[in-house]
């Protein structure tokens, strides 16, 4: 296989010099170009038709998020955004990007190899495969309907990794206040996740929340694992709770989506719902398997809506998956049942 052209877009030529040195060093990335704002990255590629742009969310004369919004739509390109910790990273993943790291405080040799290798590299090698032309909102039915009580016991479990953010939304923002509780994975850095979650809980119906130790899963109320903890579903008092605690990595992630999956087949059983969602690797899909063998509904998302047909693949072909579904089928399968299980 060919190199993975790179375009690198940031304005300090220091931090670009720095990724361009360590991306060259790995011989399956090769960086055609390096630019400093977006009006040169619109030319560089034209010119050199990259396969991935790494792009700063803050450029001048025009943002990185401006320039994504003003690209996606013409030039469909997988991008890695590389972010401070802000919230803006959300308005560039709901742009078009595909991921996003954040950005190293301490730009010593030491931090920036470590960034570099367990961050930035396995990201662009990743978006290399996004399917970015899959990025596409579903339209959503707002007429009123009747709410519904499920139970108590009921809890819906979701996972989800690269591409998942934008998933999870379209998910998410279809719940009613009659949904039972939901526990939620989402690969992503200590810090993002509660902005995720406060996003997410001004934008839909439902509340959402970083969950942290002790949480109830309550009908209505959606919990976001913490970036930097192992999330489980508990029973205390004959009631759900989350435990987030133990920061050791679990298939290479945490949060795991295994660990969560896991935790919910042996406390909720034949009561649970599970749901995995776009992303690359494997997480997720033995504890979908549990799940699916303590009677759990098990949902996958299909190939032709992932942006990376990863963990819903590896779920599907070792048999955890009982409904294979676009995206947009995922909410309306999830209601259903509901109400025939």
């Amino acid at each position: 296989m060919r190199p993975i052209k790179v375009l690198v877009v940031d304005d300090s030529i220091m931090f670009r010099n720095l990724l361009v040195q360590s991306l060259e060093a790995d011989p399956n990335i090769n960086v055609v170009a390096q630019v400093a704002d977006a009006y040169q990255a619109r030319d560089a590629i034209i010119r050199y038709k990259p396969d991935v742009m790494t792009l700063d969310v803050e450029l001048p004369r025009m943002s990185g998020i401006e320039f994504l919004r003003k690209l996606m739509p013409q030039y469909p390109l997988p991008v890695v955004m590389i972010s401070s910790i802000n919230d803006k990273v959300f308005d560039a993943l709901e742009a078009g990007a595909v991921d996003f790291v954040n950005k190293p405080s301490n730009m010593d040799r030491a931090s920036l190899g470590n960034f570099m290798k367990q961050e930035l590299i396995t990201k662009i090698k990743i978006a290399s495969t996004a399917k970015v032309g899959n990025m596409k909102r579903a339209e959503i039915n707002t007429s009123v309907k009747e709410m519904v009580t499920y139970g108590k016991d009921r809890v819906i479990a979701i996972g989800a990794s690269t591409g998942g953010t934008e998933a999870i939304f379209e998910v998410v923002k279809q719940f009613r206040r009659d949904i039972p509780g939901v526990v939620v994975v989402q690969h992503m850095p200590p810090g993002f996740t509660k902005m995720y979650a406060d996003r997410l809980n001004n934008q839909c119906e439902v509340a959402v929340k970083e969950a942290v130790t002790g949480d109830r899963v309550i009908p209505g109320q959606v919990l976001i694992a913490p970036g930097d903890k192992q999330m489980r579903l508990v029973k205390v008092n004959n009631a759900y709770q989350v435990d987030c605690r133990g920061t050791e990595r679990v298939n290479g992630h945490c949060p795991s989506v295994d660990v969560l999956f896991n935790s919910v087949a042996k406390v909720a059983g034949k009561k649970a719902i599970g749901v995995i969602l776009t992303g690359m690797g494997g997480d997720g899909a033995k504890g979908l398997l549990s799940m699916r063998n303590a009677g759990a509904s098990t949902i996958g998302e299909d190939e032709a809506s992932c942006i990376v047909y990863g963990m819903p693949k590896v779920a599907y072909d070792i048999g955890a998956v009982q409904h294979q579904l676009s995206l947009t089928a995922v909410t309306p399968k999830i209601y259903s049942l509901l109400k025939t299980s």
